[in-house]
């Protein structure tokens, strides 16, 4: 059923609608405005317009057409107050267009600067994971260097060694008396295990790949393992679930649980066991991010140097 009021003729008087149209009123507000103020005067219908100017169907024409051929009995002139009541009502929506551009501006200048400070925290993360990548590759380089420099002294120590052998003099007084240096400096440079954290991490994989020697799959598969848990509560350290390990889990057990030095690498990294060994667990106030970058560092470093382990002390 429509409205009642769509079902009714809209009787409204013509030289008033006349006027209002004059005015700059469309016909559908004037018609019923006119209608809804009863036809009393051209001040009551803008009066009206005024209170309804936003009813959802204030534009909308009546499905009966709207009556207008009844004349007003006396012409009706627009007053001093209708003039001003009209320019009240213009600057009415003048105002509110202004008001309405000053909030996009604001909400502009908002998008603006939280796209500045969005760009911004990307480009710090980037300028940090830089420096992480650097001091990383620096670090690999620095061990391939002493790997190369341990392995070129082993074969001069080996060469001296065979001409020994096969009752061949020395190369030179000054060959003979540079070589023992360098047998020194191979002595030196085989590590011993350190005190500090960052040896100790890398002893313990340099450890596990010397007993594994003979299943480097396996190796690559526990260093890869190893780093992807370091790496995981690393990102998110206040997730509980990166921080808890089930030692009988069957991926955890088929990669690290079955080698000992593994479980002894997550332990200097923090993480402690629980629940009668069931379970290895890093507690939130014990994880040191500084030991869990070098942890990674140190696994990156083992999973891409192929030097890595080489001529380390057994």
């Amino acid at each position: 059923m429509p409205p009642q009021e769509e079902m009714d003729v809209f009787e409204v008087k013509k030289q008033m609608l006349e006027e209002l149209e004059d005015m700059g009123f469309p016909e559908a507000r004037a018609a019923r405005a006119l209608h809804h103020s009863g036809n009393v005067s051209i001040e009551a219908a803008v009066n009206w317009l005024i209170d309804h100017e936003n009813d959802p169907d204030i534009d909308q024409m009546p499905l009966i057409a709207v009556n207008i051929d009844i004349q007003s009995p006396q012409p009706l002139h627009t007053t001093e107050e209708m003039k001003i009541k009209e320019k009240d009502f213009t600057d009415e929506a003048c105002r509110k267009t202004e008001e309405e551009k000053r909030l996009e501006r604001e909400r502009e200048k908002e998008r603006i600067q939280a796209g500045n400070e969005l760009l911004e925290a990307k480009r710090i993360a980037e300028d940090n994971e830089r420096k992480r990548h650097l001091s990383s590759r620096k670090a690999e380089k620095e061990e391939e260097k002493r790997a190369r420099e341990r392995i070129r002294q082993k074969l001069e120590a080996d060469k001296a060694e065979r001409r020994r052998m096969l009752g061949l003099p020395p190369l030179s007084y000054m060959d003979s008396e540079t070589s023992r240096p360098v047998m020194k400096e191979i002595k030196k440079s085989l590590p011993a295990i350190s005190a500090t954290k960052p040896d100790q991490l890398r002893e313990c994989l340099r450890s596990l790949k010397r007993k594994q020697k003979n299943d480097n799959e396996a190796v690559q598969r526990a260093f890869q393992a190893l780093l992807i848990y370091i790496r995981n509560v690393a990102m998110n350290p206040d997730n509980e679930k990166y921080r808890k390990i089930r030692i009988g889990n069957p991926f955890f057990q088929d990669r690290i649980g079955k080698l000992k030095l593994g479980i002894e690498f997550l332990e200097l990294c923090g993480f402690e066991k629980i629940e009668g060994g069931k379970f290895l667990f890093l507690p939130r106030e014990k994880v040191d991010m500084a030991v869990l970058s070098t942890a990674g560092s140190e696994l990156k470093s083992a999973i891409t140097n192929p030097f890595f382990g080489l001529l380390s002390k057994g």
